[in-house]
């Protein structure tokens, strides 16, 4: 499983940040571009999309990798 993908606001901007890096892998103009970027990565690593809003907070997660199936609970 590879990196989670954080989209998160840069410089008036949005940057596509791989977890535990401290450089951006992209940075684009809109969050929605950003968010598709960041969706294609997570699909090739079979791993999870984390969406910040403005203020930093998480306000939508979607995951790519081996979820189980039924979930538990």
């Amino acid at each position: 499983m590879g990196k989670n993908q954080h989209v998160v606001p840069h410089d008036g901007a949005w940057a596509v940040r791989g977890e535990g890096n401290s450089r951006a892998t992209s940075v684009h103009e809109t969050q929605a571009e950003a968010v598709g970027r960041a969706r294609e990565i997570a699909q090739n690593q079979g791993s999870e999309l984390l969406i910040h809003g403005r203020n930093g907070q998480i306000r939508a997660r979607d995951s790519h990798g081996h979820d189980p199936f039924p979930p538990k609970g």
